[in-house]
């Protein structure tokens, strides 16, 4: 996996790298050809595709310039390279340009930007290499025009080119998109603060970022996360053993990763191998919520999944997810014996989807955590009645998995939406620590965290999962990884990656985001882990 990791940070393992001998103008190197190869890609079918470079005086534009370099030398694409401001004569970035036939215009000479103005609007692809990890906000200056003129010109395109559609009475839509150039920024888009994700008001909307050595956290983080497009992440040769690197404990969750932390699946195994799951949960209010945690542990890979909910629920459901056992938890002064029988033969517990926060589930949520429980998920209202529990730390075991969104997270922590928004993985990572449990932040950019320190980040950030009940999915995924015994984190990393990737895979089946429910997301769980399972693992 890729770290993720601060400016600060960066700073240090770039100067380690360049002490062992990977020098800084090797990495700029690097990056720059990085920065080529992908644009190659993108201009495969155009002829003769012409790039605009838009080049800051720092190393960003040093990338930059070295993605130009290697445009002029490699392919036949027409580059051009705006300046931000003058390099010097003997700068040896301009010197390799100047073999070439790059077109090379600054802004100091650049009367009313009109120069950037044509430009941008005869380009297939813009670079937005003006600065990088290292800008402080506000923009000021020709730096602030310059994007304000990009973003004006943007728009102007887009006015005078809309979509033109296609309709078919017996196909799909087809949408022909104008010839707005695609904007790919070289490490962050121009403007974003890389620790915050607060950004300059100027700053261009990306299609594609690509960033180096590791993701950044401004680039994971509202707003500016919005501005980032697609999140490239990509080696320049940093070695990977270097203290510096490895001693970061945040990372951004691939596809790698999940493979490697999946349950075997030994061909001689039976029911019992996969363990049994028990999930306490439901209302009269919300009947569905069970069902769809219990379809999600099942798919997940659990060998027996139990269900004590009331009696409403049950036999709403029961003739729906026939694989089941259902516990009907109808008299208050039976269900605690009943929930404490259950427990003793489960390998997993989840607690709270549409329980409801009535006097009597509190007094069965106080029952349960008086048992000794098996590895154990805590979700919705499960952590809203926690909060109503001044002990509630002391009480759960060790390592349990909660799961809050950031309106639960605020009642757990007694902190604002706002202030864990702008501070997600230090709230979540501080939160983990501070109740000895794993922690799921959920939102876009899904955050988890261990107690020992370990942090990793989901790359989704979709409005597929901003619906009812795919918190209930995730919960019954994470339950039936933990049922087959494998660690809290890494069954909370996978369930949340497997998650994210299945209501993408949704996303492409209903045609569209706004469409998708949380029953997608949970009969799409099969095709993510199919997904994860073909990608190649190197050896560790």
């Amino acid at each position: 996996m890729y770290k993720v990791v601060s400016v600060a940070a960066v700073r240090k393992i770039e100067a380690a790298a360049d002490a062992a001998g990977i020098s800084y103008a090797t990495m700029m190197e690097n990056a720059g050809r990085i920065v080529a190869q992908r644009i190659a890609k993108h201009t495969a079918n155009i002829e003769q595709p012409r790039i605009t470079v838009i080049a800051g005086p720092g190393n960003n534009g040093g990338d930059g310039l070295v993605a130009a370099r290697v445009l002029a030398e490699e392919t036949r694409a027409q580059i051009r390279v705006y300046l931000s401001k003058k390099r010097s004569e003997d700068d040896t970035l301009l010197a390799g340009l100047r073999n070439t036939n790059v077109l090379i215009a600054n802004a100091e000479d650049d009367q009313r930007f009109r120069v950037l103005q044509n430009m941008v609007a005869s380009s297939d692809i813009v670079v937005d290499a003006l600065f990088g990890i290292g800008v402080r906000l506000p923009l000021q200056g020709d730096a602030a025009r310059i994007l304000q003129i990009v973003n004006q010109t943007l728009n102007r395109l887009r006015a005078e080119h809309p979509p033109i559609t296609i309709i078919s009475p017996t196909a799909p839509s087809d949408v022909l998109h104008p010839a707005v150039p695609l904007i790919l920024a070289v490490d962050c888009p121009s403007g974003l603060d890389c620790d915050t994700g607060q950004m300059d008001r100027n700053t261009v909307h990306a299609n594609e970022t690509i960033t180096f050595i590791a993701a950044k956290p401004g680039l994971l983080t509202f707003p500016g996360a919005a501005a980032v497009g697609t999140l490239l992440v990509s080696d320049i040769g940093v070695p990977a053993n270097l203290p510096e690197l490895q001693h970061e404990r945040s990372a951004l969750v691939d596809g790698a990763y999940v493979r490697q932390r999946l349950p075997a699946r030994p061909l001689d195994s039976h029911k019992g191998t996969y363990g049994r799951a028990l999930i306490i949960s439901g209302s009269p209010q919300y009947i569905g919520a069970p069902g769809l945690a219990a379809r999600a542990a099942y798919r997940a890979g659990a060998g027996l999944v139990a269900v004590a909910a009331p009696p409403q629920a049950t036999q709403a459901l029961a003739g729906h997810l026939l694989e089941a056992i259902w516990y009907p938890l109808d008299d208050p002064s039976d269900s605690q014996q009943i929930v404490g029988s259950a427990l003793k033969d489960s390998s997993a517990v989840l607690i709270g989807p549409g329980l409801g926060t009535a006097d009597t589930t509190f007094e069965l949520l106080n029952s349960v955590l008086n048992n000794p429980l098996p590895p154990t998920v805590i979700d919705a209202d499960g952590l809203n009645l926690l909060a109503l529990m001044r002990d509630w730390p002391e009480r759960i075991p060790r390592q349990t998995v909660l799961t809050p969104h950031p309106g639960e997270m605020a009642r757990l922590t007694g902190l604002t939406v706002s202030q864990i928004q702008s501070n997600r993985l230090a709230v979540c990572r501080d939160s983990a620590a501070a109740w000895k449990a794993v922690v799921v932040l959920k939102g876009a950019h899904t955050v988890i965290a261990d107690p020992q320190g370990d942090t990793a980040v989901l790359p989704f950030k979709t409005d597929a999962l901003a619906t009812a009940g795919t918190g209930d999915v995730l919960a019954g995924t994470i339950l039936g990884l933990l049922s087959q015994g494998i660690s809290p984190f890494a069954a909370a990393a996978v369930g949340a990656y497997v998650n994210g990737l299945a209501a993408a895979v949704a996303c492409q089946r209903l045609g569209s985001s706004r469409s998708v429910m949380a029953g997608d997301v949970a009969a799409c769980l099969g095709q993510a882990f199919s997904l994860v399972e073909s990608v190649p693992v190197a050896p560790e």
